[in-house]
């Protein structure tokens, strides 16, 4: 069955990925297109791939992690450097972002779908997701770093982290999963989403979700849209300034 998608000019065939009989990356986020995904939807001709969370990821998602503004899925970043640096991880992205173009807030497709919380085989107790996480002094330390109790580099404290507070212990979200989540979404924010720094983790017994899709008005789409253009607008006069 062939349809079409919004971020690419031909139509997409949907396959198991065993059925291409080799290993393709997703076009969206980069990362393989193997067995744990459902299907992959691939253009043969342009060597064009995505994974199937990435196909049918929502055009627009209003995210808890930031509750000002609606983010739009981009299919390439509008920024004068062509990437993005993703507000969750922290590394940085060349194609699908969720984006708000009045914050310059970024996503990747697969971090605006984490699981509210995981269960990893490093730690006793369910972790939960948190958007960011405070950063202290280890002892007999004097620099004010967190490191991730897995993989033992910094976990900057901007970025999202699993934890588990009763036992201070803190992961990046690669180390403690890959898992996404597309389609748990809600219509109540309240009961979705992990938390702001040290609150309360969020509900992750089933019942939560992390990202909420949303329906725009015509209107609303269209200030979106001018806000992107003033944006991509600002930003290719800003690059002009540097090299004049």
């Amino acid at each position: 069955m062939d349809h079409k998608h919004f971020s690419h000019l031909h139509n997409l065939t949907i396959h198991h990925p065993y059925e291409l009989g080799k290993q393709v990356v997703c076009s969206g986020c980069h990362f393989p297109c193997d067995n744990t995904t459902t299907a992959v939807h691939a253009c043969h001709q342009c060597n064009f791939f995505l994974h199937d969370h990435c196909a049918n990821a929502g055009r627009y998602v209003k995210h808890p992690s930031h509750k000002l503004h609606p983010l739009i899925l981009l299919p390439y970043p509008t920024y004068a450097g062509s990437t993005f640096i993703c507000n969750a991880c922290g590394r940085p992205g060349k194609s699908f972002s969720y984006c708000c173009a009045l914050c310059e807030f970024d996503l990747h497709v697969g971090c605006a779908m984490l699981p509210v919380s995981v269960v990893s085989e490093h730690h006793e107790h369910e972790l939960g997701l948190y958007y960011g996480v405070q950063v202290v002094p280890r002892r007999g330390s004097n620099t004010e770093q967190e490191y991730c109790n897995i993989c033992n580099k910094v976990l900057e404290g901007r970025n999202w982290a699993y934890c588990c507070q009763s036992c201070d212990f803190n992961v990046h979200t690669s180390c403690a999963t890959t898992e996404v989540v597309p389609g748990l979404y809600q219509d109540d924010l309240s009961q979705c989403g992990a938390v702001d720094g040290q609150g309360q983790p969020a509900d992750g017994g089933g019942g939560g979700g992390n990202a909420v899709e949303v329906e725009l008005t015509e209107a609303e789409l269209e200030k979106l849209m001018f806000d992107l253009k003033l944006q991509m607008l600002a930003q290719s006069m800003a690059s002009l300034g540097k090299i004049g």
